[in-house]
C-alpha cells in the first residue's frame, strides 16, 4: 500500500500564515514558533513572524518579516520567545486593530497563528469576529482595493495557550506547564535542605492564577505539608488562618506551598 500523506507537500502554496507571541512569556513557546514556521513551509506557505505581539501587528513595517527554514533553527531550547512579546492598549480598540487588518493584508496574510494566553486567545477571537467589518472600513476609505476585500475575506486563526497556569479547558496540558513545575521542584529540593539543617518552616509561593494545578502537584511531589490557596476574592480572615497554621508548621517543622493568584 503506497505511504500517503495526510497532507500534501504544497498543498496551499501561496498562502500568508504568520506566527507571534504574545501576553507573557513561557517556555515552549519558541518550540511551537519552530513547528508552526517549519510546518507552514511544508505546505507551501509564505510564513511570517510577528515581532513583539499585537503591538508589532498595529505597527506594522519591520515588525512582520518573512521567515525561512534558518530562521527558527537553534532556538527549540530557549526559554521565553526570540520573537518578543508585549501588550498592546492599542489594539483594545477598533482603530489598532483596523491597523493591524491592514499591515495584515499588505503583507498578504490571512492566517494567523497565536500563542498565548487567556487574554490573547480573547483577543484574537475578537479580532476575527470583526474581520469582515474591518475590511469593510478599510475598503471605504480606499485604502485596499476590491480585489484585496474579496481575496483576504476571512481571517483563518488558531490558537495555542501559551500559559504555565495550565488554566485552559480542552488541551491536557498548556505550553510551559511542565517546564514550571520542572523549576519549582528544583527550586524546592534546594531549600528544603535548609530547611532540615536548621529545623525551620518555609513558606514556598508559586503562580497559578484562578487554577491550582501547580501548588496541588507541587505539592504533592514535594510532600508539603499544607497547600494554602486563597480563595478569589479571598475572605476577610485569610491572613489570620495563614498566620495560625504558620505557627502550628513552626512547632512541628512544616512545609508550606502557598499559591499566589
Amino acid at each position: 500500500m503506497p505511504n500517503e500523506r495526510f497532507i500534501e507537500r504544497g498543498s496551499h502554496k501561496g498562502k500568508g500564515l504568520a506566527v507571534f507571541t504574545s501576553g507573557g512569556d513561557s517556555q515552549g513557546m519558541n518550540a511551537a514558533v519552530r513547528a508552526c514556521v517549519r510546518m507552514a513551509i511544508y505546505l507551501g506557505c509564505k510564513a511570517y513572524f510577528i515581532r513583539e505581539g499585537y503591538q508589532g501587528m498595529v505597527d506594522g513595517g519591520d515588525n512582520i518579516v518573512e521567515a525561512n527554514w534558518a530562521s527558527v533553527s537553534s532556538i527549540i531550547h530557549r526559554g521565553g520567545t526570540v520573537i518578543g512579546s508585549a501588550r498592546c492598549a492599542e489594539f483594545r480598540e477598533r482603530a489598532g486593530r483596523r491597523k493591524a487588518a491592514y499591515n495584515l493584508i499588505q503583507k498578504g496574510i490571512s492566517n494567523l497563528v497565536v500563542i498565548g494566553g487567556d487574554g490573547s486567545l480573547t483577543g484574537a477571537n475578537c479580532f476575527r469576529n470583526e474581520w469582515s467589518g474591518l475590511l469593510d472600513e478599510l475598503l471605504e476609505s480606499k485604502k485596499i482595493t476590491p480585489e484585496q476585500r474579496k481575496k483576504f475575506d476571512v481571517l483563518h486563526i488558531v490558537g495555542m495557550v501559551g500559559s504555565i497556569d495550565n488554566d485552559f479547558c480542552g488541551t491536557d496540558m498548556t505550553i510551559g506547564t511542565d517546564s514550571a513545575l520542572h523549576r519549582i521542584i528544583e527550586a524546592i529540593d534546594a531549600i528544603v535542605s535548609t530547611a532540615y539543617s536548621h529545623q525551620r518552616t518555609f513558606i514556598m509561593e508559586v503562580m497559578g492564577r484562578h487554577c491550582g494545578y501547580l501548588p496541588v502537584v507541587t505539592g504533592i511531589i514535594s510532600e508539603a505539608d499544607y497547600v494554602f490557596c486563597p480563595e478569589s476574592p479571598p475572605p476577610f480572615d485569610w491572613p489570620e488562618r495563614l498566620c495560625n497554621k504558620l505557627i502550628q508548621a513552626s512547632e512541628n517543622q512544616d512545609f508550606f506551598i502557598l499559591h499566589a493568584i
